[in-house]
C-alpha cells in the first residue's frame, strides 16, 4: 500500500515539474531544458522530447525508445533468449555510460498459475536479468529487483499472444 502512495506522489511531482509557460506559448519548460519554438509543437531537433522525439540522452524516454526496457520469456521459464541477451547488452552499455542512474528490474508472469508461484517466477526472471547485467559490468548496487507476478499484466486476455507479452522483465530507470 505504501508503494502505491509513493508512486502517486512521484507522478504528481513529475506533473508539476513539467509545465507550459503561460506568458509565451512558444516556450516550454521542463526539468530538462527550455526551448523556444517557432510554433506550437515544433521542437525542431532538440525539443523537450529530445532529438527527433526519442528522449534526451540519458533520460527514461531515451532508454525506453532507443535501448528497449523489456525482455520476454518462454512459458514457465526464466532463461534468457538470444534476443533478450542482445537487449540486455544494449541496456548494460547504456547503464555503464550513465553511471549515476539506478534501475529496478520488474519481474512479471502471465495469468496462469497461482499467485505465489507467479511471484516466485517473476522474481527468478528479474534476478536472471540482474545477474546478466552485473556480468556485463553494471554494479549490483545500482540494480533493485521486484516481482509483480501476474498482478500487473501489460495485456489483458486469456490467449497465447497476451500470455507471451505478459511473461516479461522490465528495466525501469529510477
Amino acid at each position: 500500500m505504501k508503494y502505491r502512495y509513493l508512486v502517486l506522489f512521484a507522478a504528481l511531482f513529475l506533473v508539476t515539474a513539467c509545465s507550459e509557460n503561460a506568458e509565451d506559448p512558444g516556450v516550454v519548460t521542463s526539468q530538462y531544458d527550455t526551448v523556444t519554438t517557432t510554433g506550437p509543437g515544433d521542437y525542431g531537433t532538440a525539443g523537450v522530447d529530445g532529438v527527433n522525439g526519442q528522449g534526451i540522452p540519458g533520460s527514461k524516454e531515451d532508454f525506453v525508445n532507443n535501448i528497449g526496457d523489456r525482455v520476454f520469456f518462454g512459458y514457465d521459464s526464466s532463461d534468457l533468449s538470444g534476443e533478450a541477451r542482445a537487449t540486455l547488452e544494449r541496456q548494460a552499455n547504456w547503464l555503464n555510460q550513465y553511471s549515476n542512474l539506478t534501475v529496478t528490474i520488474e519481474g512479471h508472469a502471465d495469468e496462469r498459475g497461482t499467485r505465489e508461484y507467479n511471484l516466485a517466477l517473476g522474481e527468478r526472471r528479474a534476478n536472471a536479468v540482474r545477474n546478466y547485467l552485473t556480468a556485463l559490468g553494471v554494479p549490483a548496487s545500482r540494480i533493485a529487483v521486484i516481482s509483480y507476478g501476474k498482478e500487473r499484466p501489460v495485456v489483458f486476455g486469456s490467449d497465447a499472444q497476451s500470455w507471451a507479452e505478459n511473461r516479461r522483465a522490465v528495466t525501469a530507470v529510477n
